[in-house]
């Protein structure tokens, strides 16, 4: 028997409605943790007041948000084929001859559909807010003023040495083993914020110990004749190490970015595999989705002949502490090269998709 358009339309309704609200409720208890942890270290600072608090919880908020996003799906199903097999309502189906492939089958577009939202939508959303968040919490909380940026333009580089500040921004970027150097760089530096004192202009800038060791340089500062030099010093408390800290994450940049952002990492010649990773988890979220809905279906519509609330609650914790588990242990191989990144940010998804599959075949037609 093929399960009919308004039972479709009353099951996904039934599961959409339980993934909202459980959303809002994670949302929100989130962001009173995060409210009270920004509280507690403003209250060493005091011109961070209530206002900028508020502001930073919930710029956070969207990517916790995706942290979350599976574990909505996974209790949201839950709690929606446990209402239908509590009510009866998916037992006169069964009994009319429609099997669980056919009822899940709308919860499993609409899981593909909320992980396509995620991915496209919320995503970018969320790492434009993210990037604000860090950017306020760097200034506020930790006095931090160093920022880096590599476009298609090149790289942008902004230091401080406490009062005075440079921008430095270079057309070529190389790095090999521990050494970075900068082709065709324009140093700016300013008084303080705000007040211009000078332009450096070089050929190229190899980083040293604590500077920047700058050939063929030109010399301009306002009413004064510009002057050529062989080599030119600039002081940088910058290693390797903090260039490559200080790139962008992964997380503020949003889905439609990422793959630009790689390829001028690599044709810089640094490392994008934290950046490639996060991109291929994002793709696998839609598959993801869909594999939370088998895994909560594995645990609440079997209950008409098991019974047992706590076993549908602590089976559901249970399996998504596991999968964070998982996740984490899998992504650190994928970062330190040990695995493919395509292999770590897929096998997570994939293997709790086989796992939903397996299960409900030997619960439904085993």
């Amino acid at each position: 028997m093929r399960l009919s358009t308004t039972m479709s339309i009353y099951i996904g309704r039934q599961f959409i409605v339980s993934f909202f609200a459980i959303f809002t409720i994670l949302l929100t208890l989130i962001l009173l943790v995060d409210m009270i942890e920004l509280l507690r270290r403003a209250a060493s600072k005091p011109e961070v007041d209530f206002s900028m608090v508020l502001e930073m919880a919930i710029l956070k908020l969207p990517h916790m948000g995706q942290q979350i996003f599976p574990f909505a799906v996974l209790f949201g199903g839950m709690a929606a084929f446990w209402r239908l097999t509590r009510n009866h309502e998916l037992v006169v189906s069964r009994a009319a001859g429609v099997s669980a492939w056919q009822f899940l089958l709308p919860v499993l577009l609409l899981a593909f559909m909320l992980g396509t939202l995620k991915i496209m939508v919320f995503n970018p959303l969320s790492s434009a807010m993210l990037s604000r968040f860090e950017r306020i919490e760097a200034a506020a909380f930790k006095g931090q003023v160093s920022f880096l940026a590599i476009s298609n333009s090149g790289l942008w580089l902004r230091q401080s040495d406490g009062t005075d500040q440079s921008v430095v921004h270079s057309r070529n970027v190389f790095q090999q083993d521990q050494e970075v150097e900068l082709g065709d760089v324009n140093v700016f530096m300013f008084k303080g914020t705000t007040t211009f004192t000078k332009r450096v202009d070089a050929e190229k800038a190899v980083l040293e110990d604590g500077f920047w060791h700058m050939h063929n340089v030109w010399v301009h500062e306002p009413d004064v004749s510009s002057r050529h030099e062989e080599e030119f010093w600039l002081e940088t408390d910058l290693t390797l190490g903090s260039i490559q800290d200080n790139f962008a994450p992964p997380e503020t940049m949003s889905f439609w970015d990422l793959p630009d952002f790689i390829d001028a990492l690599e044709g810089a010649g640094f490392s994008a595999i934290r950046h490639r990773l996060h991109w291929h988890s994002l793709l696998a979220a839609p598959l993801l989705m869909c594999a939370m809905v088998l895994i909560a279906a594995t645990f609440t519509l079997p209950q008409s002949r098991r019974g047992g609330t706590i076993f549908v609650v602590s089976g559901g914790v249970l399996t998504g502490f596991i999968l964070y588990f998982f996740s984490d242990v899998v992504f650190a191989l994928g970062l330190s090269d040990s695995i493919p990144v395509t292999l770590a940010a897929w096998t997570p998804s994939g293997v709790t998709t086989l796992l939903g599959l397996a299960m409900l075949l030997h619960l439904e037609d085993g």
